[in-house]
């Protein structure tokens, strides 16, 4: 029954695809740790939504409520301190996951052909995780928050050619404000978590299509079983072989030309 009620829906989700494409892919033997932290960032991506939601149920985006609402999470809500502790760690841990996750990228050259939207993509989450951190951090609404704010809206300011409509969209007036609060509040759980989502999505079918980067070593151990250390072992024997070969050549020919010289009277020709 379980079987055919499956197969009912595989036919019409194909959710059998899906699952293959996912948990099936192939992947070269070899890859470690360093491979993770995509999946990673994922995860903590997923956490920050979770939580994100908690937080959001007792917000309150007023400059007269903000920071209280923000005490009440942390002292009148039943694990409320552990759900925006998890929420503000969460946001440091993603940026240093999505830094280390583009560094490796690029070691490992996946911004060549033909992973370049691969790539693409990549730098806009990067750049997106990094507009969370700095729209999530007026939210609390103390005094660190307002002029760490302040001085980021100003050095958005000194941009060339948009930095006049940056600041002027942040800040949302002359100063720091309730319309500022709001537009960073905004884009904090609206905006961005919906483009981060879409390109998260594109960023995973390519990945899914075009499948992982890695040293080409390991592609050679996915089809001979030979690894990095046993690659350079096995050229260096061939490089042994080549030369003992050079050098009995050269020995063979050399005996070649020795007997090829007449020798002198034997001495049954002197008697």
């Amino acid at each position: 029954m379980l079987e055919r009620l499956y197969g009912w829906v595989d036919e019409r989700t194909g959710i059998d695809y899906l699952y293959n494409a996912l948990f099936k892919r192939k992947i070269p033997h070899g890859v470690g740790w360093l491979y993770t932290l995509g999946f990673a960032t994922l995860f903590v991506f997923a956490l920050q939504a979770v939580t994100g939601a908690f937080l959001t149920v007792y917000y309150n985006p007023t400059p007269e409520h903000a920071y209280d609402s923000v005490r009440y999470i942390m002292e009148g809500v039943a694990f409320g301190s552990v759900v925006r502790g998890l929420h503000h760690w969460g946001g440091s841990a993603m940026v240093v996951l999505v830094v280390l996750h583009g560094v490796v990228a690029f070691t490992l050259a996946a911004y060549k052909y033909p992973r370049e939207f691969t790539w693409i993509t990549g730098v806009l989450l990067l750049v997106m995780v990094l507009a969370f951190s700095f729209t999530g951090y007026l939210l609390p609404w103390d005094e660190k928050a307002y002029w760490a704010t302040t001085v980021g809206i100003n050095m958005a300011g000194t941009a060339p050619y948009i930095g006049g409509f940056l600041s002027a969209v942040l800040r949302g007036g002359a100063e720091l404000g309730a319309v500022s609060l709001n537009r960073l509040y905004a884009i904090h759980i609206a905006l961005l978590p919906a483009a981060a989502s879409i390109l998260a999505g594109i960023h995973m079918y390519l990945i899914f299509k075009h499948g992982v980067s890695v040293p080409p070593w390991l592609w050679d151990r996915e089809r001979t079983g030979i690894g990095p250390l046993r690659w350079i072992r096995a050229w260096i024997r061939e490089r042994k072989w080549i030369r003992k070969r050079k050098r009995n050549t050269t020995a063979d020919t050399g005996s070649s030309r020795r007997g090829d010289i007449p020798s002198g009277p034997t001495s049954s020709s002197r008697t």
